[in-house]
């Protein structure tokens, strides 16, 4: 449906009394499932280059300073100015195309990924994968609004959002297997099912399987992209909303700028959440190198049996804070700012004991407990986010919150820990002692002997550790950052949401 078709079926809106939402209950849940497909494949392509982070850095020669400039920057800078244009659009043009263009656009980039040269065509690719991934969750959380009228909105939303959590588990799925196939194997497969002569021109004896895992993983997406477009309509704009519905204009960026500046607990909080984002992008981007390196796993092993099952348990730690926070809320205001301020604290212990210990089985465990508590945090960013402001300035004032986010987690934080990584190997690899051996001429691997590469991954795997478990201490800057937001919370707060005075 086009948006002059979806013009003219306004004048079938239902009364304020029947207010149904667009289309039949079965078409909704399916445009629902549909988005939450969308949403997946995003997270799945996002989270990516995280999985297959140690071939890469293999393959290129790559410090960790490197790879983590490159998992950092380029993809935070423009997904977070691309995000505003784009979302500006969604309210002018049809969405539903919109969010197909950027479908085809990051499924191309993610394929394009297998293919780089090198450090810089594997950045200017991934530049793309962020532009074309900035246009997902705007339109779609605008067709979701017309879609269902606001009594199911909240749920419908919170089915959307399932995608970050699956999309995650699905990266560590299908990106690990595919990481250690290799070439041949491939090549193999694709002639049992007599298509080995679309390729007749590659040698797979050559070809690494995380450029594999790129290909396989980004090109379905031009698939869901067309199926999308072509039994998705595009719904009446304000279709679910009452006829008699106040309108409420949006505000400014000047006019959110002004009300915020009045509410400390706000920017205290923004500063907190992307403190957490900037630990959590870190750890998770050299999250699969660290179990290769310190514990001689594959990639493979280390993201279906470890990186799959905690992103998992990200998703419950992030339910079990919201449920303690409401549970807390009756009998202290505050338990939005604390709750997860008590949660990052708790997780510093079992994160380093993690990192440490010898045993994958006490690995697991400090690493799964630690993951829950860290995560109990999210809900309370949104909350505060939404809950200090007019209703005419949440949207805007949400968007600040992301941008900050964004370029201090995923951009900052990566490259934080690659940079720490390199610091501490430098000097590792000094101690050792080994007569002209190197960080470089570890990352360049040339010319070594059995000895000198035994030590550079000794080198290299006490570096990463050691600079994983010194991000997580930023937790207590976090966690300092909330309590300080929770001082100001009740004067500051607009929205009710009950609890004692303290």
């Amino acid at each position: 449906m086009t948006d002059a078709t979806a013009a003219q079926a306004e004048a079938s809106t239902p009364s304020s009394g029947h207010i149904t939402g667009f289309g039949s209950k079965g078409y909704r849940s399916y445009v629902l499932l549909m988005l939450m497909l969308v949403y997946t494949l995003n997270f799945i392509d996002r989270n990516l280059m995280g999985v297959l982070a140690e071939p890469i850095i293999t393959t290129f020669g790559l410090s960790d300073g490197q790879f983590g400039f490159l998992a950092g920057w380029p993809f935070a800078i423009f997904y977070a100015v691309m995000g505003l244009p784009i979302a500006m659009g969604a309210d002018r043009y049809n969405r539903v195309y919109i969010i197909t263009a950027c479908i085809v656009l990051w499924s191309l980039m993610t394929a394009l990924c297998g293919i780089a040269a090198g450090f810089f065509t594997l950045m200017m690719f991934r530049i793309g994968v962020a532009v074309g991934e900035a246009g997902c969750t705007p339109p779609a959380n605008s067709i979701i609004g017309d879609y269902y009228p606001a009594k199911h909105r909240a749920t419908a939303l919170g089915v959307y959002s399932m995608g970050v959590t699956v999309g995650a588990v699905l990266a560590f799925l299908f990106g690990g297997p595919l990481a250690d196939m290799e070439g041949a194997t491939f090549g193999a497969w694709l002639n049992s099912v007599g298509l080995s002569g679309l390729f007749s021109g590659i040698d797979w004896s050559t070809v690494e399987g995380w450029r594999i895992a790129f290909v396989v993983i980004g090109l379905p997406g031009i698939v869901v992209a067309l199926i999308l477009m072509f039994t998705v309509k595009e719904p009446p704009r304000g279709y679910s909303d009452p006829p008699n519905a106040a309108k409420t204009d949006r505000a400014s960026m000047k006019e959110t700028f002004k009300e915020l500046s009045r509410k400390p607990s706000f920017w205290w909080m923004t500063l907190g959440a992307a403190l957490v984002a900037f630990v959590g992008y870190g750890i998770f981007t050299f999250q699969i190198p660290f179990l290769v390196r310190e514990h001689g796993l594959s990639v493979r092993e280390a993201s279906v049996n470890y990186g799959a099952p905690l992103a998992a348990i990200s998703a419950l730690g992030t339910f079990m804070g919201g449920y303690l926070t409401d549970k807390m809320t009756s009998r202290s205001f505050t338990a939005i700012a604390w709750v997860p301020a008590a949660g990052l604290l708790l997780a510093i212990p079992f994160y380093i004991g993690a990192f440490f210990s010898s045993s994958l089985v006490v690995v697991f465990i400090l690493w799964a407990i630690a993951t829950a508590c860290h995560y109990a945090y999210l809900g309370a960013q949104y909350n505060i986010g939404q809950g200090v402001v007019s209703a005419r300035s949440r949207a805007t004032a949400i968007a600040i919150l992301l941008i900050v986010v964004s370029i201090i987690g995923n951009g900052i934080g990566p490259q934080f820990v690659g940079i720490m990584s390199d610091v501490f190997s430098k000097g590792a690899v000094a101690n050792i002692g080994v007569e002209g051996l190197s960080l470089a001429a570890c990352n360049a691997g040339d010319g070594l002997t059995e000895t000198a590469m035994a030590a550079c991954s000794s080198a290299k795997s006490t570096g990463l550790k050691s600079a994983i478990s010194v991000t997580t201490l930023w937790f207590i800057v976090a966690a300092a950052c909330f309590l300080m937001s929770a001082k100001s919370l009740r004067r500051d707060y607009v929205a009710d949401i009950g609890g004692t005075a303290e």
